[in-house]
């Protein structure tokens, strides 16, 4: 007859029912998560899109005026659209790299087109508008009037536009909407050409939700229709996560990548062992004892430690409690109660009535014998007791 050590299918899922059902929480979680984040910010300043935050409605206005918007997600692509007949839109200008905005810079300052930057901070407004300095955010949504001699600005009236402020050296540039004596839009005329580069504060004029307030649809439709064609530059994951340090090499560039692949095996490796010593222990197996203790021998063996520690008090506490356990059935006591004075001494004193109440109370609920003659005569008297019960 053979035997097979291998674990059955019900077996291993006994065994890895419990990772595999965290494994299946933690994608249920995730799923969840990624669920209600996209539920509360998608799409945002997506011409394509026509969520609270997304900017659809300023495509279809702009189409309605004969300008077609086109959307890149590459810096590639929105260098090759800049031209005179073209109004680029950097939707997220601080995503990208100081290599990159520089790069964009270059290709717009001699395009003659216009370059919208919306809301750019102090990472990219130096290198995407030479001489323009941005200070901190005031608020994102504030009323604000024109105050400037820009056509756009004074045709549109008060705006939402709020958000970061600019200040810059150029004496032609137009610093329209000013919140505490800073432009929340700017516009820089080109040092050659004819295009100009504007500056938002806040990209409160291009979204769904906001524009239909003041003047926002507008302002947003003059300053993104003053040419046939707008390119719409949505920076995507490629560009966001691109690291450009100009050629120099990082601690992992220098890495071979043998040593990479070999650090990711090692790490399979150690979750696979962690599983494997993490594994539940399996029921409980008998097992024959190799040698047979007889009993004699134990009661000796404690009775030893009991002599070794005088203690006294709980070997005759173990003799009486085994005595009671032997007279109380034959007394008609269920051995439940056998350790009850109230219940095991009438019955023993109806049964032999020459012993005395007192005498069995003493005997079988006493107190600890003071030496160990004494301790050998109690286990005298109990025998004793117990050879009269079964006569009785």
């Amino acid at each position: 007859m053979t035997t097979s050590s291998a674990l059955t299918a019900r077996q291993l899922w006994t065994r890895n029912r419990g990772i595999v059902l965290a494994l299946v929480l933690l994608l249920a979680g995730a799923v969840a998560i990624a669920v209600v984040r996209s539920q509360t910010k998608h799409g945002d300043l997506d011409p394509r899109s026509a969520d609270p935050h997304g900017s659809r409605a300023v495509a279809e206005l702009l189409a309605d005026r004969g300008v077609s918007t086109r959307v890149v997600t590459t810096l590639d692509a929105a260098r090759k659209a800049a031209g005179p007949d073209t109004t680029l839109l950097v939707a997220v200008p601080d995503l990208l790299s100081h290599r990159r905005q520089t790069l964009l810079a270059k290709a717009t300052a001699s395009s003659g087109g216009r370059t919208v930057l919306v809301a750019p901070g102090d990472w990219s407004v130096g290198r995407l508008a030479p001489g323009v300095t941005a200070s901190p955010v005031t608020t994102l949504k504030t009323t604000l009037d024109p105050d400037c001699t820009l056509p756009e600005a004074r045709r549109a009236g008060s705006a939402e536009t709020g958000g970061i402020r600019y200040r810059t050296t150029a004496d032609d540039a137009d610093a329209c909407y000013p919140s505490e004596r800073r432009a929340t839009l700017l516009r820089v005329p080109a040092v050659s050409g004819t295009g100009d580069t504007v500056l938002l504060g806040s990209p409160g004029v291009l979204l769904n939700n906001r524009l239909d307030k003041q003047g926002n649809a507008s302002l947003a439709l003059q300053l993104l229709g003053s040419r046939p064609h707008l390119v719409w530059y949505l920076p995507s994951l490629a560009d966001v996560a691109a690291t450009d340090t100009d050629g120099r090499k990082g601690l992992f560039d220098l890495l071979p990548s043998g040593w990479l692949w070999g650090t990711l095996q090692l790490f399979v490796a150690a979750v696979l062992a962690a599983f494997w010593r993490g594994r539940r222990f399996g029921p409980l197996v008998p097992e024959r004892l190799p040698v047979v203790i007889r009993a004699s021998e134990t009661t000796e063996g404690r009775a030893r430690l009991y002599r070794k520690a005088d203690a006294r008090d709980r070997a005759a506490a173990a003799l009486r409690s085994t005595a009671r356990t032997r007279v109380a059935p034959l007394a008609g006591v269920p051995t439940a109660r056998a350790h009850t004075p109230e219940a095991l001494l009438p019955a023993l004193s109806a049964r032999l009535p020459d012993s005395g109440g007192q005498a069995l109370h003493s005997l079988l609920f006493g107190a600890p014998p003071r030496d160990d003659a004494a301790l050998i005569a109690l286990t005298d008297r109990l025998d004793a007791l117990e050879r009269e019960v079964r006569r009785s």
